[in-house]
């Protein structure tokens, strides 16, 4: 029913920009008939709306994958150079949930654990909204940040790493069957920064998938049974993510390809010294408006992804 109503929705919209277009030619014609130029801006105006919407719809399209249409999960993980690479872990976090906030989605942070002087070690938040998975997942890989350190006396220039992975949200019910007994469960008082309790209670959850070594944690909720469940729901994300990662190895072994994973994978440089320039190295997409990009306008570095993966 969820389906039948989302595919309800997509057509919907396709007919109405179906409706609108043919009231526009009417409009238009009426106008020529009676040589009434008056409407010309009027049409002029919504012939532009209607371009928009058409290219905002057509990238859409090419969000056809399996999970495309599902909510994610987006994880950001600091790489090694300890407060650098969690500083520039906290700046990818504030630039999705700046991106989302932009887009109008729902993005709640579900854990978090902090960095010993600034920044963050990791974090993950779950971003709702219409093909939220679609696009974030142009954002899978190692992120590279180059700049004048602010934590260098000698304000020398560091380049840091931070690793952001990206799943689809899956219904507890389908997909991926989680053994209770493959499950380690352990409960913990959940912490605020600087180590304080803001719970008396053990409410915050540690669940360990013991076949495969996933640890995921949820402290966001003030229930234990809430952060439960919102664990188990990473959990099971991350399960699809490998289970994603072996097909497409597989079909890369096939094809003879070689596919790199894991820290290896730079996807994009952020350079703020000596000159500014955001790079995508999969598309060779750039700008040098790095300080908007850092505050959430990534949407073309995005569209720039599924382009390429459709050879547009």
């Amino acid at each position: 029913m969820r389906t039948l109503t989302r595919l309800k929705e997509e057509i919907g919209i396709w007919n109405d920009l179906a409706k609108r277009a043919s009231d526009l030619v009417e409009l238009l014609d009426l106008a020529e008939a009676e040589q009434d130029y008056s409407v010309a801006s009027e049409v002029s105006a919504e012939a532009e709306a209607l371009a928009s919407r058409l290219e905002s719809l057509r990238l859409q399209v090419m969000l056809s994958g399996e999970y495309d249409n599902r909510d994610s999960i987006i994880a950001v993980h600091a790489g090694a150079g300890g407060t650098e690479s969690q500083d520039w872990a906290q700046m990818l976090l504030r630039m999705y949930l700046r991106w989302a906030e932009r887009r109008g989605y729902r993005a709640d942070i579900l854990d978090m654990s902090p960095g010993e002087e600034a920044g963050i070690k990791s974090a993950t938040v779950e971003v709702a909204g219409p093909f939220a998975y679609g696009y974030l997942k142009a954002e899978k890989g190692v992120h590279r940040l180059v700049r004048l350190s602010p934590f260098d006396a000698a304000h020398r220039r560091h380049t840091s790493f931070a690793l952001v992975e990206v799943m689809p949200e899956v219904e507890s019910e389908i997909e991926v069957h989680v053994d209770p007994d493959d499950l380690k469960i352990d409960v913990y008082r959940s912490s605020g920064a600087g180590g304080q309790n803001v719970q008396k209670t053990s409410t915050a959850v540690r669940i360990t998938h013991l076949p495969t070594g996933i640890v995921v944690t949820c402290q966001n909720e003030r229930s234990q049974l809430q952060n439960r469940e919102t664990a188990l729901k990473i959990l099971k994300s991350r399960l699809i993510q490998i289970e994603q990662e072996k097909r497409e190895e597989e079909q890369a072994r096939i094809k003879g390809q070689h596919v790199a994973a894991g820290w290896g994978n730079q996807i994009r440089s952020y350079v703020l010294h000596p000159y500014n320039m955001v790079k995508d190295h999969r598309t060779e997409y750039q700008t040098s408006n790095a300080s908007a990009v850092l505050d959430g306008e990534i949407d073309e570095f995005i569209e720039a992804f599924l382009r390429s993966r459709v050879g547009q």
